[in-house]
């Protein structure tokens, strides 16, 4: 594996990284899991979820920085 390769794999890990850690991932991971758990109610929208995620934490901030 050339230096070139090996630097473009450590950043793609670390962008991967990053956005596991912000969370970016989670409407993804929402829809994994609705697919995967058999629920027979709608797929809510990305829109609809970062909005229901949003209020859930509005409603019950738990150890937020901010």
């Amino acid at each position: 594996m050339s230096a070139a390769v090996a630097v473009r794999h450590g950043v793609a890990g670390f962008v991967r990284f990053f956005r596991d850690v912000m969370g970016e991932d989670a409407y993804r991971k929402y829809t994994d899991f609705h697919a995967a758990s058999g629920c027979t109610s709608p797929l809510m929208s990305e829109r609809e979820f970062w909005r229901d995620k949003m209020d859930r934490q509005d409603a019950n901030p738990e150890g937020r920085c901010c």
